[in-house]
């Protein structure tokens, strides 16, 4: 595994559409049946063609190459919260720290953009379990939970952060 310095950028390419959809492929997390990584290729090349300025994508970087990218927007209607879309990191760099730097980098940006709290939901299948760890970890609390939501035995868990100080 290569120990180059990993490094963050905001301005997206097109090169990144491919990497994305790899890195989302890589993880086993998504189900293409339901459209999620079609959804975020959609998301992300809306940012690219101009066609969306709502969302932020955050890219990571290591050695050039993409390994992880976040991405968020101001919740509607709201003073000062956030949504995260995605937060995604590529199977061979999982816990190597990538993921808790890319909400770092996020936590940043919020804040610089007055945000003083985000949220972000995620499945409640076992197979997620390292995932709300994760987030628990960096500082996220579970704030609710809808039964049966994905489908069937697989509830959708509602996590939030404070980023005031």
């Amino acid at each position: 595994m290569d120990d180059k310095e990993l490094s963050f950028r905001t301005m997206a390419k097109e090169s990144d559409l491919l990497c994305a959809r790899k890195i989302m492929e890589s993880t086993g997390f998504f189900d293409q049946v339901d459209d999620e990584i079609d959804s975020a290729m959609e998301d992300l090349n809306g940012v690219l063609n101009g066609s969306d300025r709502h969302h932020t994508f955050i890219f990571a970087e290591r050695g050039g190459n993409v390994v992880g990218f976040l991405c968020f927007r101001r919740a509607v209607c709201t003073d000062g919260y956030y949504y995260f879309d995605w937060i995604v990191v590529s199977q061979e760099e999982r816990g190597r720290g990538v993921g808790g730097k890319l909400l770092k980098e996020a936590f940043r940006e919020i804040r610089e953009r007055g945000g003083r709290k985000a949220y972000l939901q995620t499945a409640g299948r076992s197979q997620y379990i390292p995932t709300h760890k994760f987030y628990e970890k960096y500082g996220f609390i579970l704030e609710a939970r809808l039964s049966d939501y994905y489908v069937k035995g697989d509830d959708c868990l509602f996590y939030s952060i404070s980023l005031e100080s």
